[in-house]
């Protein structure tokens, strides 16, 4: 009898202990967006609205939403970054709303330990700062809470929070401009090769700064480097930006020349426009 006892006791525990692995109602998510040089990942999961009224009922207006479902959504930043005016230092921060009708409130919360919004245990003063944006109708449908980003730049991007029918956009900027002009000093002192030139040229001519120094660099990088199809197409650009299209029609024309025997349709296809551009601007 007391060997029964024990076997029965022991299944017990077992049985205590087992779980049963289940799809989850609000799947996890983890999404990762470059900005320039820096990157923002979010962590959050992505409940449906399976017919429910979401905001102003399943999300009351007035109280604190953890944007999403589950643990807190996490925001991580790996550079210093600016939201609408406030600085949002290097690291990882829980992010939380305030909905209304009108207007919502965003908090970037430092206590990243609650779970979901922290109910009692949130302290306002954990905030590092809350931001204020309008909500939109957008003229679709987003069943599962959807966080994206878009209109990404080398300094900036918008991150998004889209579920039912309401669209929230807070915007991202990033000094990449300074980031670049460190790294570029830095790889010219420490590694000077056709790419490096290269490279910094490109990212000059893109944002349209320093054009004559961007020409330094391209030359340089064309002395180093040798016939290239996109040295050539980055130096037309240049010359264009200069006004000087006489030269930039040449670099492309060889570009074009280049790009031709090695079949890139691409650039043959961008040199051939540039250049009939050009040769209109030239005549006239």
């Amino acid at each position: 009898m007391g060997k029964v006892v024990i076997v029965l006791f022991l299944c017990s525990g077992v049985y205590g202990y087992a779980q049963i692995t289940h799809p989850k109602a609000s799947p996890f998510s983890t999404l990762e967006q470059e900005v320039g040089l820096s990157k923002i990942t979010i962590q959050y999961s992505r409940p449906a609205t399976r017919g429910r009224e979401i905001f102003g009922d399943l999300v009351p207006y007035g109280r604190i939403w953890r944007v999403g479902a589950n643990a807190s959504t996490k925001i991580t930043v790996d550079t210093d970054m600016e939201v609408m005016g406030q600085t949002l230092p290097k690291g990882t921060y829980a992010l939380y709303a305030f909905p209304e009708t009108r207007t919502w409130e965003i908090a970037f919360h430092t206590n990243t330990s609650h779970w979901g919004d922290g109910r009692k245990n949130y302290d306002p003063k954990e905030d590092l700062f809350r931001i204020k944006v309008q909500p939109k109708q957008i003229p679709y449908h987003q069943e599962n809470f959807l966080i994206t980003f878009d209109s990404v730049a080398h300094n900036s991007s918008n991150l998004n929070l889209v579920w039912a029918s309401t669209k929230v956009t807070i915007p991202f900027t990033v000094d990449t401009d300074a980031q670049m002009e460190m790294e570029i000093a830095k790889q010219i002192k420490e590694n000077p090769t056709a790419q490096t030139y290269y490279e910094a040229a490109r990212y000059l001519q893109e944002q349209g700064k320093d054009t004559k120094r961007a020409l330094t660099y391209v030359n340089k990088a064309l002395e180093l480097g040798g016939d290239t199809y996109y040295f050539h197409r980055i130096k037309s650009l240049v010359e264009a930006d200069l006004g000087d299209y006489e030269s930039a029609i040449r670099s492309a024309k060889r570009s074009l020349e280049i790009s031709t025997e090695l079949e890139k349709d691409e650039f043959v296809r961008m040199n051939q426009k540039n250049i009939e551009k050009w040769q209109s601007l030239e005549n006239n």
